[in-house]
């Protein structure tokens, strides 16, 4: 499989992205892999191209664009937690730049590429995300139902909230299959929060698994920072590939 890096034309400029494809002339299947709060690196090329080992067309974009190419940050020292505080610090306006709105703009913008290309089987993507690209896949799929199959929210935070427009309020909308795999004692994902959200998802109907992986991090999945977990990480990528074969097969 080869990963390159392209440039996706957004109501706001231009977002720098990864596209991570398999070998062979397609057209493949799209899955949209939205980042934590650290933003593209090797990491999520290493998550990208076990996806597409199986025969999906991978799209990563930098969901921060706006604040320029990534990278943005020296992630370097990443494992070091006062040098991650440090990168918190400067990562938060970003993130909280990403409203609903934003949100729903740029994956439009994201889908539009995909849609666009010759290698890309014609239909609806699947997208997962991760801490807050968990957060913003759930908004990904409230937005454009029609356009995405299924989502997946891994160790994804603050999705219920006390904000009128807060994820789990948006979940009617939704027609395919959302699945949540959250981290044990996680603050920004608490019990409350986690049976707020399932109860919002029963009364609107949508089909969903919603899982806890006991004695996980918020972070779990990231190998490059010490809240990775293998064998919770390894849990979360045999639910992706089973939510994946399941409603966006390769056959």
């Amino acid at each position: 499989m080869r990963t390159t890096t392209v440039d996706i034309p957004t109501g706001d400029g231009v977002a720098d992205a990864c596209l991570t494809r398999p070998d062979g002339d397609g057209p493949f299947p799209a899955v949209l892999l939205l980042q934590d709060a650290f933003g593209p690196r090797p990491r999520l090329v290493e998550m990208a191209e076990r996806i597409a080992a199986r025969g999906y067309l991978v799209l990563t974009p930098h969901l921060f664009y706006r604040a320029g190419r990534a990278p943005l940050f020296d992630l370097s020292r990443l494992g070091e937690a006062d040098q991650r505080g440090a990168i918190f610090e400067r990562v938060m306006p970003l993130v909280r730049a990403l409203t609903a709105d934003v949100i729903s703009r740029d994956t439009g913008s994201y889908l539009d590429f995909l849609a666009a290309r010759d290698d890309v089987r014609p239909g609806p993507v699947v997208v997962t995300g991760y801490c807050m690209g968990g957060t913003n896949a759930l908004r990904a799929i409230e937005a454009h139902p029609d356009r995405i199959a299924a989502a997946a929210s891994f160790h994804g935070g603050r999705i219920v909230t006390d904000a009128p427009d807060s994820p789990h309020l948006g979940v009617a909308s939704i027609t395919g299959e959302v699945y949540f795999g959250h981290a044990d004692e996680d603050q920004s994902m608490t019990p409350e929060q986690i049976a707020t959200l399932e109860k919002a998802l029963d009364a609107a109907g949508v089909r969903y698994r919603s899982e806890v992986y006991a004695g996980a991090h918020h972070g779990y999945t990231m190998s490059d920072t010490p809240a990775y977990d293998e064998r919770a990480t390894e849990r979360h990528w045999a639910a992706l590939f089973d939510l994946l074969d399941r409603t966006l097969p390769t056959g």
